[in-house]
Order: C-alpha cells, then structure tokens, then sequence
C-alpha cells in the first residue's frame, strides 16, 4: 500500500463490512440504456447529466446530497468545522476507504483531486477565486481557507469534484480509479461502459437517501448502453433486452405500464428545461435580443409539445418549483404565453439585422427536440430568423464550449440544494453569462449566513436573471424511466444510480 497499514480496528470493520455485502451480493447483471454515448468518463471535464450518471458509480465527493438536497457526508467522515469568521473549513476524512488500485485514500488524494478540479472544472475555477489555500491536515483530515465567505462551497464540494489518487492526477486522465461502489472494466464508445462490482468498497453509514447514505454493490456488473433513440430504448426496456431505460417519451406510458415484462417509472420535478443564450459572440450579445427571445417565447406550447400532457410538466416562471425553500416570483418578467408585439419592438430597438439565430438541439433528449421545434415558429413569428441545428448530445456538449459556433442551445438541470450551483450562473458555462449585477448579487448572497438572509438574496439573484435574460426558462418536468419488473430495490432520483438495487434472479 502507498500510505501504509490501517489501524487493526479499522481493518476489523472492513472485513466485517465486506462480509455483510457479500452476503447480499448479486451474480446478477443490470443492463441500462442511456440516451447516448458520454464524451468522456472525465466528470470534472464535462459535468453533463450521462457522465455524471455512470461516474457516481466509479468516483465520489467528499459530500453529497440527501432527500432535501442538503450536502451530508460521503467520503468526508462528518460536516466540516468552521472558524468564526466563516473562512476556515476544516473536513474530518473517513478511515479504511480504498481506491479500486487497492490504494489507501487519504488527505493527499482530497488535496491533489481539488486542486485539480478549481483547476479545469467550470465551478471549481469559481471556487478557485476564493480559495486562499488547501492543505493536509493529517492523513485524515483537510484544510481549505478562504478569502470571504463563500456559502455554497458545501454544494459544490457535492457533485463532479471527485475524489482520485494523488498518483493519477493529470491534465487529461489516462486512468479512471475511484472509491465507489463500482470499478471500470471495460469501454467500447458507442457500444458499452462496464462497471464491475469492488469487493473491497466501504459504504457510507446511514439508512439511503437520494445519494448519501448506505451503498451496497448488490448487483454484479452494471452495463450502461447508449441507444441514442428514446423508442428504441422503449422497445429495448418492453422486450426484456433492458432492466432500466432513462428518459422515455411520456408518449410511452400507457405502453409500457401495459407491458407483463416493464414497468414506467415517474421522478417528480426531476429539472427543468432552458435555453440558454450566447452572451460572448453573435447577435445575442444585445440584451435587449435576448429580452426579446424572452417576450416571444410561448412556455405553456413549448411544454405541452414536449411532454404532452401536463401530469408531466408545471410551467412555472420561478427557477425553483413551488414547494421548494427557493421558490419566488421575485423578478419574473417577460414569461408566459408569448408577446410577439413585444418582441418585435425590442428587435427593433436593438436594430436586429435579420441575422439567423442558430439554435442547436438534439434528439437523444427528445423532449428538447421539440422544445426547440416550437421556439424556432415563435421567434419567427416575431420577427427572428432561425437556423435549427439538430445533433447528437455529445456534438452539443462539444459545440457549445466554442462560443462562434451557436447562438442559443436547450438542456436541462436539476434543482440543485444551493442555487447559486446552477450552471448559468457560473461565469465559465457556456452562455458566459458575466454582469456587474449578477456579480454584486451574487456577492450579497456569499454573505449571508442564515437561511432566511440566503432567501432573500437568491430573490435578488433571480431578479438579475431575468434582467439580463441569459436563459429562458421554460418549465418543470417529471421525468419518465422504465424498469424491469424483475428488479427490486430501484428508487428514482436525478442521476439514476444502481447500487442497492437487485437485479433479476
């Protein structure tokens, strides 16, 4: 081992751990149909739903998100200490954890993995402006020091800043060796990821929730399959060849309810849909042209056309749905059922010159598809000339880095546990939406120290982002998956995942 023997007591626990799990452990495969191939297994490179999806299995973070999407321990061993003054975090590590090399994880590895991540990760450069310094404290434990308070940093520290070896650390990983529950086996792009099952992993405590809690490797070896279209996913997941398809048509319910080998799966308000805007290069880079993509849009068209029937989407101005702490119409403007007078005046006052907006989609996601289908007649009706682009996810991610080669493109996100994690409000996403008043409202919320002072702040954030309209929201969905009968122990959440999940028998 790189860092030398376990405490006795410690090694105890593991071989007792190790014998609990095995005593559940599955021969069983689970084979599961993803919209697509991911462009990379590097999450801190591209945090995109599909990578992060299939590298829950293979990396962790030193936090993650429960039922509430409050960041709760996952490889940190309890929640940090914080100094007085807000700008000392001090994270307790977990003991006896291994690396799939057999490698003991310790600070050095917490260290050298965040360093990395404020390094090439579009949060971590974020967080990296405010970071004083970050040391060892001890094998088991880290110190991170701030130059002001930054009241996100636990959420950040919850998704893609993964923990590796010191020892694999590189600008463009050549190898991909977590703590999780899975380990990676084998890759063939465009064909399949396996995940076998580490026999030495070391669960979490605590009963399951969302992410944190107990995982156990119960099925043998996970196959994640990219199958680009959604209908071959639902014959795929209908005929038996799947035990689990993600993002199915809400067309398919009835069909697949019906099915004696499948049944479909329902996620509340798993995201919402958004097109973000081109603020660095284009026509766009007018506000007043993205105001008018604002005014011109038709939510309620673009949500049905997408999903339907509305047991499947809300259209909701707020960013966060109803029933969430962080709900508020604070700042709505320029949302509903489409103004194309409106629209119009604001082309003409930004002196629109006829240029076409490109506006890039994909069908992987189908519901994006016709969003974007919807968006395209409504902006021509007010006057835009529009150039939609379709292309597969993985081209989108790719394109969308170079701002010269679009204007607007759809995704989607989840509701994240602090709001100032959303992607567009991170400088570096694409879109790079940079504003002085985003700047001094977001700094008003790093302040705040109390929920009810974090409240208030995220108003005035969301009031911004109307104002500078780098993104139209166009509602919230629940997303529809489909399981195999056969499977037991699966519970939905965002970025499905497989571990305390039985496969068939």
């Amino acid at each position: 081992m790189k860092k030398g023997f376990l405490l006795a007591a410690a090694g105890a626990a593991l071989m007792c751990s190790s014998a609990l799990a095995m005593a559940q452990a599955s021969d069983g495969v689970l084979t599961i149909a993803t919209i697509g191939e991911p462009p990379t297994l590097d999450v801190m490179q591209t945090p995109t739903d599909i990578v992060l999806t299939i590298d829950q299995h293979i990396f962790e973070t030193l936090y993650t998100y429960d039922q509430q999407w409050k960041s709760v321990p996952l490889l940190a061993a309890d929640m940090p200490t914080i100094s007085e003054d807000g700008l000392e975090y001090r994270i307790p590590l977990r003991e006896g954890v291994k690396f799939h090399d057999g490698s003991d994880f310790d600070s050095k590895d917490v260290v050298a993995s965040l360093k990395r991540w404020t390094e090439i990760n579009s949060k971590g450069k974020q967080v990296a402006e405010i970071i004083e310094n970050m040391s060892e404290d001890g094998d088991h434990a880290v110190i991170i020091k701030l130059k002001s308070r930054y009241a996100p940093l636990l959420a950040t520290l919850s998704q893609a800043s993964v923990i590796i070896p010191s020892e694999t650390v590189e600008d463009t990983l050549t190898q991909f060796i977590g703590t999780g529950p899975y380990a990676l086996k084998e890759r063939k792009p465009d064909q399949y990821t396996q995940l076998v099952r580490f026999e030495d992993y070391k669960s979490p405590e605590g009963e399951p929730s969302n992410y944190a809690g107990k995982r156990e490797a119960i099925a043998k070896e996970l196959h994640f399959v990219p199958v680009p279209d959604a209908n071959t996913r639902v014959e795929g997941l209908i005929s038996g060849q799947f035990d689990f398809a993600d993002s199915l048509p809400v067309s398919a319910y009835e069909r697949i309810e019906a099915s004696d080998k499948a049944k479909p799966v329902i996620f509340e308000n798993s995201g919402w849909a958004s097109l973000n805007m081109n603020m660095k290069e284009g026509p766009l880079v007018k506000k007043e042209l993205r105001q008018a993509v604002q005014a011109a849009l038709n939510a309620s068209d673009m949500m049905l056309a997408a999903f339907s029937d509305d047991r499947f989407y809300t259209v909701d101005g707020s960013i966060f749905p109803n029933g969430s702490f962080w709900h508020t119409e604070a700042g709505v403007a320029r949302y509903g059922e489409g103004d194309p007078e409106a629209a119009a005046k604001l082309l003409e006052e930004a002196g629109y010159d006829g240029t076409p907006i490109r506006l890039m989609t994909s069908r992987q996601y189908e519901f994006h598809y016709k969003i974007g289908e919807v968006a395209k007649a409504y902006l021509e009706a007010s006057g835009f000339k529009v150039d939609l682009q379709v292309v597969d996810w993985a081209t989108l991610t790719t394109r969308r880095a170079d701002p010269k080669e679009w204007d607007i493109f759809i995704t989607h996100s989840n509701f994240p546990g602090d709001p100032t994690t959303i992607n567009t409000i991170t400088d570096t996403y694409p879109g790079w939406y940079v504003s002085d008043q985003k700047a001094k409202a977001v700094a008003d919320y790093m302040e705040a120290t109390t929920d009810e002072a974090k409240q208030k702040a995220w108003e005035g954030i969301q009031t911004v982002i109307y104002e500078d309209a780098p993104l139209y929201k166009v509602g919230n969905f629940n997303a529809l998956t489909g399981l195999a009968n056969s499977v037991e122990g699966y519970t939905p959440t965002y970025w499905p995942h497989f571990w305390n999940v039985t496969p068939a028998k």
